[in-house]
């Protein structure tokens, strides 16, 4: 059975895929650093965004380990202009995972990136992904996961 890390990258200045990590994500990303440190891993594949990259790199760099990056880890686009209604948005999707706006990506198809990544990890594995993608895989392995995040539903407790 592989082993696999899941982290969703640390704080950064906005979405843009060259937005950079703040003050703050840079000393999260040290403390991934410390947390990784006698954790036995022998891959990172992370998104190629600089946020997800510089997540990892202070680990990578101490533990002389390469980072593969994944452009199927990249964040899920739920709409191709920013809306006022994102988080409606959010939630149907995660309702109807067939749900896409024009030219943006179903939660079924994000899915399915991120899973073909899962698929093909062997060994102790690191991921780093964005909050979307990383909700939508932790809703696949458990339906009420990403129902508690987005919104309350009784039958998830």
């Amino acid at each position: 059975m592989t082993t696999i890390y899941l982290i969703r990258h640390c704080s950064a200045t906005g979405q843009a895929p060259d937005a950079p990590l703040t003050e703050a994500g840079e000393r999260q990303a040290l403390a991934l650093r410390d947390f990784f440190q006698d954790v036995p891993v022998t891959r990172i594949i992370s998104s190629d965004y600089e946020r997800a990259v510089a997540s990892i790199t202070p680990f990578a760099t101490a533990s002389e380990l390469s980072i593969e990056t994944e452009p199927k880890l990249r964040e899920r686009t739920l709409s191709l202009e920013p809306r006022e209604d994102w988080l409606e948005l959010l939630r149907h999707s995660f309702q109807d995972n067939s749900f896409a706006l024009p030219g943006a990506e179903s939660g079924q198809d994000a899915t399915a990136r991120i899973l073909d990544v899962v698929d093909r990890t062997d060994g102790p594995t690191i991921l780093v992904t964005h909050g979307n993608l990383l909700a939508l895989l932790l809703q696949h392995v458990d339906n009420c996961y990403s129902v508690k995040r987005v919104w309350s539903d009784p039958a998830c407790g």
